[in-house]
Parts: C-alpha cells; structure tokens; sequence
C-alpha cells in the first residue's frame, strides 16, 4: 500500500504547526492537516482551536519546573521564528507571579527559575506597589518578576509564522480537518472532512481540545476539556500609553485566580486589557459541545466575576467597552502534556496542554516530532516521560 506522505500531524495549531516545523526541518514528505481560523465563529460548523487571539502571556517563571524548562527552551527559539518568518509575535514586556507573601508558591516559582539559572525579582508588598504603582493588589501580596524573556506572543501570530516556516522547509499544508485515523496494513490512515484520505507512515494527532472527538482514534485520550471564558476591556489611546510599562500578571490569592495581559491592539485597531480565570468549570465532554461553545462569547458569570476583579485591580482604568469570548483548555491527569503512542506504533499524540502551553508550544512540537523521527523522547531534562492514557 503506497504511502502519501511519510509524516502527518493532524492539527495546525500552537503545538500542531510547530511539530510540523522541526519535522520539515528534519525530513522530507511531511503534511499538516489543518483549516484556517473561521472567517464567522457562530456560523462556522466545523472545528475550531484557542489560538484565535493576540495574547498570552509568556514566561519562564512557574512553580512546576517542568513546565519552566518547556517555556524557557520555547522562549530562546522565538528569535529565530521570528528572524526566519519575518512575523513579529512577542513583545518583551516582563512577567510578574503575585501570591501571598510568604507563600510556597512563590517559591517554588523561584526555585525553579534560579534551577534554570533564569534572573528574577523578588517584590516584598512594598516593592510591588514602587514597581506597578497602576495595579492595587491585595493586602499582604508579593511577587516574583521574570523582567528578560518573558511578557506576552501573539498565539495567531505565531501558529501563522509556524506554519509558513514548515511549508518553506517542505511541509504540504492541507486546509481541511480530520475525522477519522485508523491503522491500516501497517499504515495510518487519515479520513477528512472534505472526503480526503491519505496514508502516512506515522500520524502525530495535534488537535487540542478536540482530540477527544468521537470517532477520531479508535480509542480516545483520557482528558477532560473545559470551557473558558476571556473578558477585554478596550482602553483608549491615553490608558494604552499609561499602562504601557504593565507586565503580564498571573494573581493567585484567595478567591482570585486571574492572569492578565497589558493593553494589547488587536486586529480591528483598537487597544484591550484580556484578563482570564473562570471561578468555576464548565466541563464540554465531546466535540459536538466544543463546537457550540466556541460559537458563544462565553459565560455571563464569568464577565461579571472578572469585571470585578479588573475594578479592584486597575482602579485607574476606565474601559470604552468590555466584551467577552469563548475558548477551552485541556487537562490531562498528570497536569503534562502527553507526547506518546497510541496500541498503533502508526499512531502519535500531542495533545492536555493545560491551558499553559502557547508559551511552550515549540518545544512541546519538538519533542512530538523527536517521537515521530526517533520512536521515543530521549533523556531531555524532564522528570517526566510524558506518556498519554487512554479512555
């Protein structure tokens, strides 16, 4: 049975476009399957991913120093994504993790940065009101700031200069979406929305979220997604200027678990601050769910509960507009990603990224195509092996 292709990734999104990538780079006969963004979201029946969006927040900082060393080595490829693309993703802005001061999170975020050998800031409640006078935080915080390498990308910047960094190395680019891989007399073999199938040596499934859909793999991957809801709040020009020496911010106090992102403008020109962190979960437990959720623009409780949030936090602030949007994340029972092999040697996964990942997704892509080349993840640093489960 002859082969189309000798590699295919199935998935064309943060960690789907960089696997296809380093696989291009590496070797020849390499496809990615995946559709552009939707030109109308609640029109669109197809599938749909959570990179449509210009901003996530990026940095090396984590009390997981697995997770550190994912983003760390992801950062210090940007330039050369960047140089090589000409597409201008990140912006060089800073990061700060406020918690309680004293708190163990805090210093497991510190430990696993001065591990990696990663220069950071320790701010006692003093020094975080001298360093970010724009923000209130609550009484009693302090913080670690991550200043070099780290601020916030642009995820649909970055899956575009991924992806015609692939096609430049010799990648086929397919515009459409799977719905079925099987193996077949050896061979994967992938079945696509628009009635295509191709045969490839080895499939590496990239789907995000929706890499639980039914149907897709004999058996699913055992994760669980859920919906989540991002709130803007546009600002004017004067506010954007303000603001502009604002870092990321991850907050983790009680009752408030929030990340936000500095005034960011977005492709219809206009300024907005995107701030994140559900109080609650909404579980989507298939991918017919997915698909209507992403239709939405989120959850009312959850723009209420941030407004508040927001009001509390950047009192100066006065916002032109406030709106809403749909995405989701997946977890995995390890809190990893999983990179491994499916019962078929034909078949790969890369997929449970957590909702942390976009910062990470190149190094994450990395080890999927070191899978697919090699047959295993080497020895990489990781305490980890990252090996995927199944329902």
């Amino acid at each position: 049975m002859a082969v189309d292709f000798k590699y295919i990734v199935v998935g064309r999104g943060l960690m789907g476009a960089a696997a296809a990538r380093h696989l291009a780079r590496q070797t020849d006969d390499v496809a990615v399957i995946g559709p552009d963004e939707p030109d109308d979201r609640k029109a669109h029946e197809g599938v749909f991913a959570s990179h449509y969006d210009e901003g996530r927040i990026t940095r090396t900082i984590d009390p997981d120093r697995n997770w550190a060393l994912l983003a760390n080595r992801s950062i210090g490829r940007y330039g050369e994504i960047a140089n090589e693309s000409g597409i201008d993703f990140y912006r060089e802005v800073g990061c700060a993790v406020v918690a309680p001061n004293g708190s163990d999170y805090l210093e497991r975020t510190r430990q696993a940065a001065v591990s990696l050998g990663v220069e950071t800031r320790l701010l006692d409640p003093g020094g975080l009101k001298t360093a970010f006078p724009f923000f209130a935080f609550p009484a009693g915080s302090a913080g670690v700031f991550e200043a070099r390498g780290a601020g916030h990308i642009s995820p649909r910047k970055l899956v575009k200069a991924q992806s015609m960094l692939a096609e430049r190395a010799g990648a086929t680019v397919i515009r459409d979406h799977v719905v079925s891989i099987r193996e077949e007399g050896g061979l994967a073999t992938v079945k696509t929305a628009g009635g295509f199938t191709y045969r490839g040596e080895k499939v590496l499934l990239a789907a995000g979220g929706f890499s639980i859909a039914e149907n897709l793999l004999p058996r699913p991957v055992d994760m669980t997604v859920y919906g989540r809801t991002i709130t803007l709040f546009e600002v004017g020009e004067a506010d954007a200027l303000r603001l502009a020496a604002m870092p990321s911010l991850i907050l983790d106090v009680p009752g408030i678990h929030i990340y936000l992102l500095p005034p960011i403008r977005y492709p219809d020109g206009k300024f907005y601050l995107k701030i994140g962190g559900d109080p609650d979960d909404l579980i989507l437990r298939n991918d017919i769910e997915m698909r209507a959720w992403f239709r939405t623009e989120g959850r009312e409780s959850v723009r209420s509960h941030l407004q508040r949030i927001v009001a509390d936090l950047v009192p100066d602030m006065t916002p032109l507009s406030i709106s809403t949007a749909a995405c989701v994340v997946s977890f995995t029972e390890s809190s990893y990603p999983m990179i491994g092999y499916t019962s078929s040697p034909a078949i790969a996964v890369l997929t449970g990224c957590a909702g942390t990942s976009a910062k990470s997704s190149d190094e994450i892509g990395r080890l999927g195509a070191e899978l697919l080349l090699s047959g295993r993840i080497g020895e990489q640093g990781y305490s980890t092996d990252f090996t995927p489960n199944f329902r």
